[in-house]
């Protein structure tokens, strides 16, 4: 890779680490394993620096492969292992945002991987239809069903765990 090219990589890349962060850890419920996944994108867009630089919309094929990356680790029999502590505890918390984070992430929790990641890209990075479904290489349809359903199961999880009176 060019000078060039590798000062345009590392410009791109870290103007979005944060958001790509955020968004592998809406989808993994895990800093550390939000960070792998991150790391695992970066070490393929520097691979396929040249391709995806030259894509209309780099953004999009990054967080396509993010969101890929993902669901290809959730298929690994290493992952599917949840080890705890303690049970999380059920009901309403303060309503402070660590509270609310919490919440949020037990609530997705509940969803299955590719009802997940259709609530994320759509309503969290709010992506349309269009670009949620080129991102996981799904049907336009195939998205608007995932969504009805993903927000069905999280209102009668919400309303099971009393987070909604």
């Amino acid at each position: 890779m060019k000078r060039s090219e590798e000062d345009d990589f590392r410009a791109f890349v870290g103007a979005r680490m944060n958001r790509w962060r955020r968004a592998a850890y809406l989808l993994c419920h895990d800093w550390h394993a939000a960070d792998d996944l991150v790391s695992i994108v970066v070490g393929k867009l520097y691979r396929h620096w040249r391709k995806v630089s030259a894509t209309d919309n780099p953004d999009a094929y990054a967080q396509r492969m993010l969101t890929r990356s993902w669901l290809d680790e959730r298929r690994r029999p290493w992952r599917r292992e949840q080890p705890v502590v303690a049970p999380p505890e059920s009901g309403w918390t303060s309503p402070d945002r660590v509270g609310d984070r919490d919440q949020l992430t037990m609530l997705l929790a509940g969803l299955a991987p590719r009802q997940r990641a259709v609530v994320v890209l759509r309503f969290y990075l709010d992506h349309s239809v269009e670009e949620t479904a080129e991102l996981l290489g799904i049907s336009a349809g195939t998205v608007k069903s995932q969504s009805a359903r993903g927000l069905e199961t999280l209102r009668a999880l919400a309303y099971s765990t009393g987070s909604i009176p």
